[in-house]
């Protein structure tokens, strides 16, 4: 069943939203709905859409959808990154078709105009001479690189907190080096959800028992408040602290910041930031919890770092270790579809089948993605019955209500700006 939401009704739904509880069907299944996050959310927020090693070389592009929009983010030949809407300046056509490439100059196949990396119109044929190509280049779309990714905001006046935020995080992740890094791997996986479901399922760690992979990388406690931790998991509990003590120590000795950033949802470019200790061997997303790659990605004495971990909002969450880095972006493609883009990076000079193995790398994630999409699937086929009621979150589940509350405060913000 689809369930239609008219504006007013949107903004009546916003309004009495039930802190602590899970929305209101609409939210997830309404056209009306998926319409109004496009504009509320996607268009007016910065997103992150790729990493910087995505786009290596001069005239590397990568191209994304975001509901009516596409945007081409290239690498002009000064190595900077760019950002334009994917149209034609003559009669609008889309330029470039592909999600990933690389051109000289961008080509538009209906009449031949023909742009720079830079935007810049630099051929049109059979104009008239007083055409001054200087008021017809491609339409720009802010971009922000920070520590290795890449950001862009569609919105005219984005929000003005992403400066203080990156100046924030840029600390964190600049001694990775991702930059500098490459791509060893990319994934597009289609989760058959809404992409708030697949956001709120990413936000806790409630229904881990489920990720048996994953799990082994998380010390036993992991989600637990200190006052829930039972006797039968106090030793468990007390090998994490010592993990944590020595990690602490390791990350002070080598300058690498580690407190706790939480600003979920107190601001418009919401995140969270920590570094921490990962069970098994400690040193990544492995098996074994060894490190996926002989070559770290920068000239760290040790591997045994854990992870960096940065979610920000409203679309992207990501993992940084010495060895490699793995960065997830979800796309909202429909009302009940989600595209989960997942990349993994090592460094520049690592050779797979030397210094990697591409599947030891990518097992704990390709399995733990695939056990999330059943879930978001199953979540949306539930949302989606006349007998689903809102329940309420878990204390474990307390990431999820911050983006649910975020959410709605960006939904109610953009419907009072339109009285």
């Amino acid at each position: 069943m689809t369930f239609t939401t008219s504006a007013s009704g949107a903004a009546r739904l916003v309004a009495r939203r039930a802190v602590g509880q899970s929305l209101e069907a609409p939210f997830y299944t309404s056209e009306e709905f998926f319409a109004l996050d496009i504009e509320a959310v996607f268009a007016k927020h910065w997103l992150f859409v790729a990493a910087e090693a995505e786009l290596p070389e001069p005239g590397d592009y990568v191209t994304v959808a975001l509901g009516p929009y596409s945007v081409i983010v290239v690498r002009d030949d000064d190595d900077r990154v760019r950002a334009f809407h994917n149209v034609c300046r003559h009669r609008g056509a889309r330029l470039l078709h592909e999600e990933r490439g690389s051109v000289g100059n961008i080509v538009c196949g209906y009449h031949q105009w023909t742009y720079g990396v830079d935007g810049a119109l630099r051929h049109a044929p059979s104009q008239p001479p007083g055409l001054d190509p200087a008021c017809f280049g491609l339409r720009t779309v802010r971009v922000r690189t920070v520590g290795g990714l890449v950001f862009i905001c569609l919105a005219e006046e984005p929000p003005a907190d992403f400066d203080e935020v990156a100046a924030r995080i840029e600390p964190y992740l600049a001694p990775h080096r991702l930059a500098g890094a490459k791509v060893a791997a990319q994934t597009d996986l289609v989760e058959h959800g809404n992409w708030k479901l697949t956001m709120e399922n990413n936000r806790e760690c409630y229904h881990c028992g489920g990720h048996p992979e994953l799990q082994g990388c998380y010390f036993p406690t992991y989600g637990y408040e200190e006052q829930d931790i039972t006797p039968v998991l106090r030793p468990a509990y007390e090998r994490f602290l010592r993990a944590e003590a020595e990690a602490h120590r390791t990350y002070a000795s080598l300058g690498l910041p580690y407190a706790t950033i939480e600003e979920l949802d107190t601001r418009a470019t919401g995140f969270r930031i920590q570094r921490e200790p990962l069970d098994l061997a400690g040193e990544s997303f492995t098996p074994d919890g060894t490190a996926a790659s002989r070559r770290l990605l920068a000239d760290f004495p040790t591997a045994r770092l854990g992870r960096l971990a940065l979610h920000t909002q409203p679309n992207a969450w990501f993992h940084f270790m010495a060895d490699h880095a793995v960065t997830f972006a979800a796309i909202p493609l429909g009302a009940d579809r989600t595209l989960v883009r997942t990349t993994w990076l090592v460094h520049a000079d690592a050779v797979e089948g030397v210094d990697y193995d591409l599947d030891t790398m990518t097992k704990v994630w390709k399995a733990t993605n695939d056990q999330d999409a059943v879930l978001v699937a199953r979540a949306q086929q539930g949302v989606s019955s006349p007998a689903y009621l809102p329940g309420p979150y878990a204390p474990a589940e307390e990431q999820v209500e911050q983006f649910v509350h975020w959410y709605v405060a960006r939904l109610r913000a953009h419907l009072e700006g339109q009285l």
